[in-house]
């Protein structure tokens, strides 16, 4: 497991019958978690200024305990990020990639001290509000990031504007399916690809999304969007039950013929307690070249 334990603006507090309480730059927010299916303390009974209470119905809401600002931002070394509690008890961010958005960095910036005059090309799929996107253009990529809520496109804006990136992504609004069936046609190459598809989703068009069903056959079109030489492919995935193993054979095979080195590894974030929360799981592949 590869765990985030460098921030400073973020922290999970305590972890108990399936909620995390967590620290949120000053505001305390208590939200349900499907991994902490242990016990302890009563969180209910805790400090905090919001809850997100599911309804038998589906879904939920936020229950606000205390007043406190519609959104604000966090800082994770040189990156700065909006939060602001959503539907569907996110806020915007998931921390826990931070050891990703570390990695990413590090790999692009070994690809630029290599070939300095060498552009980084970056697609970022369902690509949400942006921080893997900010995270490689603050290495010098140029970022091409596509999701299909133009919502999130847009925070994505801003969480880069706030960061200090004011060039080197560039926005599109589209089904991620579609999108690369078209850099397919028009004969585009990317030297990196990210990729946190959901679960389950709906395109524009009623078009049907099942992790299960789709991935490896999307992985393995969007390996052929690969330049001669690539950096890396990344992987990450919520999805209960999809082991590490699952995402590094999918690499494997979808990128077989191509030189490096794919792991896989569970992602967590360090608690208070002393104990990591698992968050998902990510596959990676890196190219021969820097793959050490």
């Amino acid at each position: 497991m590869k765990i985030a334990n460098g921030w400073r603006d973020y922290r999970i507090i305590a972890t108990s019958g399936g909620m995390k309480l967590e620290n949120w730059n000053g505001v305390k927010l208590l939200r349900p978690d499907p991994q902490v299916i242990w016990s302890g303390r009563d969180l209910f009974a805790e400090d905090f200024d919001a809850v997100y209470r599911r309804s038998e119905k589906g879904g939920g809401a936020w229950e606000i305990k205390r007043p406190f600002p519609p959104e604000w931002t966090v800082n994770y070394g040189d990156m700065t990020f909006l939060v602001k509690p959503m539907g569907f008890k996110h806020t915007g961010l998931f921390p826990e990639q931070a050891v990703n958005w570390e990695e990413c960095r590090r790999l692009i910036g070994e690809a630029k001290a290599k070939y300095p005059r060498r552009e980084i090309k970056v697609l970022n799929l369902f690509a949400y509000t942006g921080a893997a996107s900010v995270a490689c253009a603050k290495a010098g990529a140029l970022v091409t990031h596509v999701d299909a809520a133009k919502g999130m496109v847009e925070r994505a804006g801003e969480n880069a504007r706030l960061s200090g990136v004011e060039s080197g992504i560039r926005y599109i609004v589209d089904d991620c399916m579609k999108f690369v069936a078209r850099e397919m046609r028009r004969g585009n190459r990317y030297d990196c690809i990210i990729m946190d598809p959901p679960s389950y989703g709906r395109g524009p068009g009623g078009e049907t999304w099942k992790i299960e069903q789709n991935l490896f056959g999307f992985v393995t079109d969007c390996a052929r969007l690969l330049s001669d030489a690539p950096v890396f492919f990344l992987i990450n995935s919520y999805t209960t039950g999809l082991q590490p193993a699952v995402l590094k054979n999918i690499l494997t095979l979808a990128l077989a013929g191509r030189a490096g080195r794919t792991e896989a590894y569970e992602v967590g974030i360090a608690t208070e307690e002393g104990i990591p929360l698992p968050c998902g799981a990510s596959g990676l592949f890196i190219g021969e070249e820097y793959a050490g």
